[in-house]
């Protein structure tokens, strides 16, 4: 079982590593997104080279690579779901191909979450939306849904998901310490809103 389970992680972590971000835009010809704005490869980076519908790519996919990976290894390896949800979020922060210096996790955790369990992925999107509508803060509405994705489990009393989720959504708010420091100065840029420098937003 112990073999089983490392295929599971692995499995999740490769799919988790792939870099849409990076990829899409390279595709394209933009300018490459760790050179821009927080030098990160998800979407809300991807979001500020002006191409939208890339940066809709990148979200979906993302979180695509995060349902796939608990679907494949839930089909494949039984009770492997977990270990491969732990590994796809591993992977997208600390990506192999780019020197582990990946994303914050954010779409990927909501892909994860909606192959896992639906009801907790939707709390997690209506938080992340929602948040997101008011105050057009990407980072703040990802810390959010990722504070909600463990309180929704604790709801429907599957704790074995509250302690997966509370791991990962300490993960996210940890990859967010530093948005978190200019959310308490009130610089922290919002969507829509000017460009930052490098080394700013999310």
């Amino acid at each position: 079982m112990s073999v089983v389970f490392l295929f599971a992680a692995l499995l999740g972590y490769f799919l988790g590593s792939i870099p849409f971000g990076l990829v899409l835009t390279k595709l394209a010809g933009t300018q490459d997104i760790r050179t821009i704005g927080s030098g990160n490869i998800g979407a809300t980076n991807v979001l500020r080279t002006g191409r939208k519908g890339i940066a809709a790519a990148t979200l979906l996919l993302d979180m695509g690579k995060g349902a796939a990976a608990v679907l494949i290894a839930g089909a494949l390896f039984p009770g492997g779901a977990v270990l491969a949800a732990i590994g796809a979020f591993f992977g997208h922060l600390y990506p192999i191909w780019l020197g582990f210096r990946g994303g914050k996790g954010v779409a990927t955790l909501m892909g994860i979450a909606l192959a896992l369990n639906p009801w907790c992925g939707l709390v997690f999107a209506l938080a992340w939306i929602g948040t997101l509508a008011v105050t057009r803060i990407s980072s703040l509405g990802g810390m959010l849904a990722a504070i909600a994705l463990p309180v929704a489990a604790a709801v429907i009393g599957d704790f074995e998901l509250v302690v997966l989720f509370l791991a990962l959504s300490l993960m996210v708010i940890w990859k967010h310490r530093e948005n978190i420091t200019r959310l308490l100065a009130g610089t922290e840029p919002r969507i829509g809103g000017p460009k930052p420098d490098a080394g700013q937003g999310v």
